[in-house]
């Protein structure tokens, strides 16, 4: 157990829940998941809004992607409640992995025990932290000066975004933090930038321990442009987003799979174009990887193919 190489993950989403299903497998590290809670979209936001508790849908997502085997309740920990008939309102839209979470929140106090208790059932292979445990509120600024407020609405806004930021005042769970500065590794991604990655690194303890830590730092880059967040970005234009914000980047590592023409052009028409990258001198090192899936005529990163980059990665370090 010693000898085990701390790596710690941060973002949200279905991003890195991909992630995590790959690196779980590796038996050389002890893993950390540092999650956002700033999703107010659909039945996670419904749900914090009423019961005033942290987002809870990536947490969700990760304790599901994190579990030994595909259980069960893991697969009924996504179900979600729909209703032909629209009859049940109360529990229409919801996942009931939010709906446990939110119970066991309730009758704990505590988010982070509840999160430990659903983690204890599904055999996590890991540690899951929420990087903070307030109830929060993801703002953006735009280019042309608007600000947009919610996490949900920072995509559907026609214009660039220059930054994302919190209002009130917010703090990072302590475990979090240790995380970040015991680590040998930190991984951010793979997901949204704006609001997945930053939503955590933004917290000041976090940027704080990012800058602090001897970790190599690393950045696993998107393979499409996100629609509304990212319009046109090239690579670098994603770590600049990163740095700007505060986090340190030693490392990136994206993509050279050859995508399939006919994919490029069905992503074309919702405005995702395939990330290049636009110069060849870096202040960060480069490995560039095969990392995709085309099943399904999808494309998505690979979790064993992430898999072997980082298992190599840890020989290699």
């Amino acid at each position: 157990m010693e000898n085990k190489k701390k790596v710690v993950v941060i973002g949200g989403g279905h991003g890195q829940s991909t992630m995590l299903r790959g690196l779980k497998n590796i038996d050389e590290i002890e893993l950390t998941a540092i999650v956002t809670v700033a999703d107010d979209g659909g039945s996670t936001g419904r749900l914090r809004k009423s019961f005033h508790i942290p987002a809870m849908g990536d947490i969700r997502n990760v304790l599901i992607s994190l579990a030994e085997s595909e259980s069960l309740l893991g697969t009924l920990m996504n179900y979600r409640f729909e209703d032909p008939n629209d009859s049940c309102q109360d529990v229409l839209g919801h996942n009931l992995g939010n709906l446990i979470l939110t119970a066991l929140t309730d009758e704990c106090g505590s988010f982070l025990d509840a999160i430990t208790i659903v983690g204890q059932v599904l055999n996590v292979k890991g540690v899951i932290l929420p990087a903070t445990d307030q109830v929060i509120q993801l703002y953006a600024l735009m280019d042309d000066g608007v600000i947009v407020n919610g996490e949900a609405n920072i995509p559907d806004v026609n214009n660039h975004i220059d930054r994302v930021f919190y209002q009130d005042e917010v703090h990072a769970t302590p475990m979090a933090v240790q995380a970040i500065l015991d680590a040998d590794m930190v991984v951010y991604g793979i997901g949204s930038v704006y609001t997945s990655i930053l939503p955590n690194v933004i917290i000041p303890e976090i940027k704080q321990a990012l800058q602090q830590t001897d970790a190599k730092r690393i950045y696993l880059c998107n393979a499409m442009s996100q629609p509304g967040e990212t319009d046109g970005y090239s690579l670098e234009d994603h770590v600049d987003a990163l740095i700007n914000h505060g986090a340190m980047v030693d490392e990136v590592i994206y993509c050279v799979d050859e995508i399939p023409q006919n994919l490029i052009e069905k992503y074309l028409q919702t405005n995702s174009i395939v990330i290049r990258s636009n110069c060849e001198n870096h202040s960060y090192d480069m490995l560039g990887c095969e990392l995709l899936s085309f099943e399904n005529n999808v494309i998505r990163h690979d979790p064993k193919k992430i898999q072997r980059v980082f298992e190599e990665l840890l020989v290699r370090k």
